[in-house]
């Protein structure tokens, strides 16, 4: 490449600016373009330099290095000079002078799937099978969709690309008819309807690990839909879904429930057995508790998947008012309310006193 000054071949000075720099470029590249100069290797080795030269100066370490140092800055320097017309202008001008492309291999589609285990299953852990849809290359047209072989496309005789006179120069696109492909099917196979892929299915077996939680996703590499023309697969992401369980209601990995006791416990005391996943443990209930008193149970909640801390089991108290009472339940329940009355300043029921005091209160507030 000639040592030809950088700032010479684009034709500015050396305080140019970003935009300056860029819209010389532009017009040179244009004028020198191997598309609008077929067969000019003058003009191709001219529009290396140009290129050469922008890359540097637009560039700005590279510009500051050769503002001191001149060419010398870039002899270690690894510079791409290979004319790759397809993509030569970059933000400049995008892609309107592509070259010839061929069809994209994609990455097949990642495909999710959503799996209902109980709450038991996600404390302990299970292993699950499950039965997913895919996409699988057909065998009869071994992936082409075409029943036979397949033809060259019409419009660009098999290159993908189709070039258009745009005024003085030359612009190359994709091909309309083909989608870049460069052929056709002339047939459709009349086992995947010209796709390609059909739907199969396939059974996994899926360990799913102790202390996952709804929402919580499993990643399977490789075990979604097939890419295209031998790209990767995509990947198989198992959502877990946690079922309505009819004693705990999960928080993170805190586990609670509601204890109904009767009120002779929740007045004189008692002991209960409360469940918990490793078996049945034994609580105190103190004298006089009331309607929503939490217990709190250390460490009697779910490990957690992340960092091993065990939760809490929270059990809320519900004080239930008993009903089917005989007549005998119903002539001790009455004499023992008759006791309450009679205790004066309503020592046995201190919320309701307080609710009477609120009741005087309320109508002392209106006659003010």
């Amino acid at each position: 490449m000639s040592e030809k000054d950088y700032y010479e071949i684009l034709g500015i000075t050396r305080n140019a600016k970003d935009s300056e720099i860029k819209k010389a470029y532009k017009r040179l590249a244009i004028k020198f373009h191997p598309d609008r100069n077929l067969g000019n290797k003058k003009a191709e080795n001219k529009f290396k330099e140009i290129k050469q030269a922008y890359e540097i100066l637009s560039n700005k370490q590279k510009r500051s290095a050769y503002d001191q140092y001149g060419h010398s800055a870039f002899e270690q320097d690894n510079i791409n000079n290979a004319t790759d017309f397809s993509d030569i202008f970059g933000d400049v001008f995008g892609d309107i002078f592509g070259g010839t492309r061929s069809h994209k291999s994609n990455r097949g589609n990642d495909l999710k799937y959503a799996i209902n285990i109980s709450l038991e299953e996600a404390v302990k852990g299970v292993t699950k099978e499950i039965k997913i849809p895919f996409l699988k290359t057909c065998i009869n047209c071994k992936g082409t969709g075409s029943q036979g072989s397949l033809q060259n496309c019409y419009t660009c005789n098999g290159h993908g690309q189709i070039q258009m006179r745009q005024g003085f120069f030359t612009v190359q696109q994709t091909c309309p008819n083909c989608h870049g492909r460069g052929s056709l099917i002339k047939n459709l196979c009349f086992i995947c309807k010209g796709k390609g892929k059909v739907e199969k299915y396939k059974i996994l077996s899926i360990k799913i690990p102790s202390g996952i939680n709804t929402g919580d996703r499993i990643k399977l590499n490789g075990e979604g839909d097939l890419g295209n023309n031998g790209a990767p697969s995509g990947d198989l992401y198992i959502e877990i879904r946690i079922k309505k369980h009819p004693l705990f209601i999960r928080e993170e990995n805190n586990l609670f429930c509601e204890l109904p006791i009767n009120f002779s416990i929740a007045a004189l005391g008692g002991n209960l057995d409360i469940p918990t996943f490793n078996g049945f443990i034994k609580i105190k209930i103190p004298p006089e508790t009331q309607t929503g008193k939490i217990f709190r149970l250390r460490n009697k909640g779910i490990k957690s998947i992340r960092d091993n801390i065990i939760g809490d089991l929270l059990c809320k108290v519900i004080v239930e008012t008993p009903v089917n009472l005989n007549d005998k339940q119903k002539i001790i329940l009455y004499n023992l309310g008759k006791t309450f009355i009679k205790v004066d300043s309503y020592k046995n029921t201190p919320k309701y006193k307080k609710f009477l005091n609120n009741i005087k209160l309320f109508f002392d507030n209106l006659k003010n």
